[in-house]
């Protein structure tokens, strides 16, 4: 552990890493161009507001990876319920037509995954740049389905 790695607060010292993962509802294919870039804005304020530091983050075209450090006042659901939550408000209030595809204000899936990082920062930050090269990969990969009734 490194000296700059620990945190403290009156009576903690802490180190309270998180990779968490979440996704639009019914996992749609929303992180694209501008809207990719304004959501990022959303979490990094949001995080900023509740003093969380935003260690790495990506944005697929179905779900986001982040990399956080928590301090331990906040538990895990109590974080993601304001993130998910405030974040819903916001980008339902700057692209209004949201309403119409996200009903309710919905536009998270419920749930997220998270792990906690310990010792192996460097390789989950790692693993969270590439995430988005490596799912554009995965596409290249994949075998075009060919009709065999079509008219060829």
């Amino acid at each position: 552990m490194q000296k700059n790695d620990i945190h403290s607060l009156s009576h903690t010292k802490w180190e309270c890493k998180y990779h968490i993962v979440f996704a639009p509802k019914y996992r749609r294919n929303v992180f694209f161009g501008q809207m990719r870039y304004e959501i990022g804005k959303i979490i990094r304020e949001l995080c900023r507001w509740k003093g969380v530091n935003l260690l790495e983050a990506e944005a697929c075209p179905d779900h986001i990876h982040i990399l956080v450090e928590i301090p331990p006042k906040f538990s895990i659901s109590n974080f993601m319920g304001f993130l998910k939550g405030k974040s819903s408000l916001m980008i339902h209030e700057k692209w209004g037509n949201m309403k119409y595809k996200y009903r309710n204000r919905q536009f998270w899936c419920r749930g997220y995954y998270v792990s906690t990082v310990g010792k192996n920062e460097k390789k989950i930050a790692e693993y969270i740049k590439q995430q988005l090269s490596e799912d554009h990969m995965a596409e290249q990969l994949t075998l075009e389905v060919i009709d065999p009734f079509g008219n060829k």
